[in-house]
């Protein structure tokens, strides 16, 4: 039985720190995981960045409402969750994730948390398990699922390596030229091809 993993930001929607950085004007918040591999050292800095500015969940969440899903985004779910069972690995946290979710006709994510004070200061951030999106992959093949994985950034690799097919979209180049034995799709067309070859 397959089981379909796909990343969020980036892939269904765009990037939320660089959508709060335009907002906020603070361009150092534009670093993504596209850009740096760890995690951790990347959500301190952020969490350093809001804090220096005075700025906290109550602002990004007025941000996230005014984000929309790419174009053909819900289209390309609707259409895959009609053949199979789809789930959105993220490294996003609920309270990013839920505006999104309704947009894109609530698929499953599994996703991590922020930790937040009682003023909306981001204080830290709790991730669902260590490698969630790997880990994730393999606990579900360990209860009989085969995976099929698609994303965009540094940790994405880990899922789609270790999936029965694994697959690019919309990636760096960077990281389509380290990868070159990586599939890599520009639309979702394409990748809906890609994963209905495989299902």
């Amino acid at each position: 039985m397959n089981i379909v993993c796909l990343d969020l930001e980036g892939v269904l929607v765009p990037e939320i720190w660089i959508a709060f950085s335009q907002a906020s004007g603070i361009p150092e918040l534009k670093r993504t995981t596209r850009d740096e591999p760890d995690y951790d050292k990347l959500m301190k800095w952020r969490i350093g960045i809001l804090k220096e500015h005075g700025l906290g969940l109550n602002e990004i969440k007025k941000v996230i409402e005014t984000i929309d899903p790419m174009p053909g985004a819900k289209e390309f779910l609707d259409a895959l969750r009609e053949e199979t069972q789809v789930l959105i690995l993220s490294d996003t946290f609920t309270q990013f994730a839920s505006p999104l979710m309704k947009k894109l006709g609530w698929p499953t994510i599994f996703c991590n948390t922020l930790e937040v004070a009682e003023d909306g200061t981001v204080t830290g951030y709790k991730m669902r398990v260590a490698q969630s999106k790997l880990s994730t992959v393999k606990a579900l093949q360990s209860v009989g699922f085969d995976t099929i994985a698609a994303g965009d950034s540094f940790n994405d690799l880990a899922m789609i390596q270790a999936s029965k097919a694994g697959f690019l979209f919309r990636s760096t180049e960077q990281i389509k030229k380290e990868h070159p034995e990586l599939p890599a799709f520009e639309s979702y067309d394409e990748l809906l091809a890609a994963i209905r070859a495989e299902l």
